[in-house]
């Protein structure tokens, strides 16, 4: 692929996959059907034609705020390609958030879905004409919003059926450089500060084109798209790397439920699939796990581990293949740590999974391994060009900062140099803030986040994380949070309500027991975690957490509003 492209730029490989998949499936729902990348490139063209209307040249910034779906690709390409810098922004950020990220970013134009439209009816780009609206098409004009729903004050002006009605429109496609920046992303922050990440053509593009080997993509593999694309790891490797390789993505229509993923799954059958930890481990602990605690026969084989391990390759596993649709080549997991349990029924499981390790500001990716290599508890090797070491070591425990050089590596944060300042070495290497180190044969091994490292009374290094996954191996427990209180470590933990509810009935116990019930659940779970930590790791108290944990658009817990 390298020497295909001429250029590390989204404007090349664009014009090469527009002309080499031309007849190819390229981005649709999944049940109908898909538009071809020829059909998309004509769209781009007259999406880009608009915005050249409009007075937006190479440079200018251009917001793109909606959940995922076809039309968000197509507004993408069209920005980057024509040399502007896209914004992409999360759809369940505030109105105050989206005001800032607006404002900040110096957005000229905005292009949004009609699901976030109340939390700009006090902004500029409605009341200066500035939107179009991307709802089963483009449609811009003077309008206004009340309740969610939009009218235009005059005819509006349909950019999709124009697209496809045009016989030819003139090719605005710019010749980037591959420093230039092509996307600020805002990080959302589990720390509650948000900074504008400025990627390059190249960071983007370099990431997607190392990383198409991994999970071994081919021209019209499908992928079923469950994340958001306004986060890095979905935008680059769910969407440009399929996009370089002739690929077709198939989006959710509507909130990706279980429900609605079953469905899609079966629709699709796709090849590829980017998640998060907390799909698999819940469809492991909910659907998987209970099966074989129903029968006290199975439960005691279960907990045998020659057993388990062929009830895992032969029953459990066969099953939730089928489950995905039974294609799936590749299953990759990022965002947070993967449970230990549920990565060891993965492995016996045989089934396609692997876990990848970056950040926004790396465009996403650091680290990943091919599914057939992974090693338990492993990120596997850098990618290719990247460069990792670990630096401040603890001679105690090997772990030290995970430092990074590559051409992933982000340009800095957008009107922030002091930020960008803090996040790099004095010779060159971005910090990430993370804990983890390198075994003897490069592998990445990741310990947690360096903010959230408690010191011990007796100065040892306690990883949250690493106690959050004992926990979150209770079949009662949803989701914890560890953190320090006085001299001590507790845990907020929300309880899984349908274990809770079944656990109530068997007992047939009233509704007023369920205060006390509680209790004794918790002081449970704090005694058998408690069995399986060290010393200084354990629990003095474990507090429900009643309301579910606020989280990132990539499903982490915000850990700053509860510490």
């Amino acid at each position: 692929m390298a020497d295909i492209l001429s250029k590390l730029t989204l404007s090349e490989a664009w014009r090469r996959s527009r002309v080499e998949y031309k007849n190819f499936n390229f981005l649709g729902y999944a049940g109908d059907s898909a538009i071809s990348y020829g059909e998309a490139d004509r769209i781009i063209s007259t999406v880009q034609a608009f915005l050249k209307e409009q007075g937006i040249v190479p440079g200018d910034k251009v917001s793109l705020i909606s959940e995922s779906r076809p039309e968000w690709g197509l507004v993408y390409l069209a920005i980057v390609t024509m040399g502007a810098v896209v914004v992409p922004v999360m759809v369940d950020f505030s109105a105050e958030q989206i005001g800032n990220i607006l404002e900040h970013s110096d957005s000229r134009y905005l292009f949004a879905s009609t699901k976030i439209l109340k939390k700009l009816q006090n902004t500029a780009f409605i009341e200066d004409n500035r939107l179009v609206l991307i709802q089963d098409g483009f449609k811009t004009g003077i309008c206004q919003v009340q309740n969610e729903t939009v009218e235009f004050k005059e005819d509006g002006r349909d950019l999709f059926k124009a697209g496809l009605e045009a016989s030819s429109v003139e090719d605005l496609t710019f010749d980037a450089d591959e420093n230039d920046v092509a996307a600020i992303l805002y990080t959302s922050g589990t720390t509650g500060v948000s900074k504008g990440v400025m990627l390059s053509h190249k960071n983007i593009t370099h990431n997607a084109m190392v990383g198409i080997p991994i999970p071994d993509t081919q021209p019209k593999d499908r992928f079923l798209s469950v994340l958001p694309l306004a986060h890095s790891y979905e935008c680059t490797l769910g969407f440009v790397l399929p996009m370089l390789t002739g690929a077709e993505v198939c989006y959710l229509k509507g909130v990706p439920t279980a429900r609605l993923m079953l469905k899609a799954l079966a629709e699709v059958r796709p090849q590829q699939m980017l998640t998060v930890p907390i799909l698999i481990e819940k469809i492991y602990r909910t659907s998987i796990l209970p099966k074989f605690k129903k029968s006290p026969v199975l439960d005691t084989l279960y907990k045998i581990k020659p057993v388990r391990f062929l009830l895992n390759r032969f029953v459990a596993g066969k099953k939730l293949k089928e489950l995905f649709g039974g294609n799936l080549k590749f299953f990759g997991i990022g965002g947070a740590p993967l449970a230990p349990d549920v990565e060891i029924f993965l492995r016996e499981a045989r089934f396609p999974y692997s876990v990848g390790y970056g950040l926004t500001e790396t465009a996403p990716c650091l680290a990943g391994e091919f599914p057939a290599h992974t090693l338990f508890r492993s990120i596997g090797p850098a990618f290719r060009d990247v460069q990792l070491r670990v630096a401040d070591v603890n001679p105690e425990t090997g772990h030290g900062e995970i430092q990074a050089k590559g051409p992933n590596i982000m340009l800095g944060y957008y009107k922030d140099e002091e930020k960008t300042a803090e996040v790099f070495t004095e010779d060159g290497w971005f910090k990430t803030g993370d804990l983890g180190y390198l075994d003897k044969k490069a592998n990445l091994f990741i310990k947690g986040r360096l903010k959230n490292m408690i010191l011990g009374a007796n100065g040892e290094n306690i990883y949250p994380e690493e106690i959050e996954a004992v926990i979150n191996g209770n079949p009662f427990v949803a989701e914890s949070l560890v953190t320090r209180l006085g001299n001590g470590l507790v845990a907020r933990v929300e309880l899984n309500a349908e274990k809770l509810d079944d656990f109530i009935k068997q007992l047939k116990d009233s509704p007023e027991e369920l205060s006390r019930i509680k209790k004794e659940i918790l002081e449970s779970i704090r005694t058998t975690t408690n069995d399986r930590l060290n010393v200084f790791s354990r629990l003095s108290e474990l507090i429900e957490q009643v309301e579910p944990f606020e989280k990132t658009p990539s499903l982490k817990i915000k850990r700053f509003l509860y510490t």
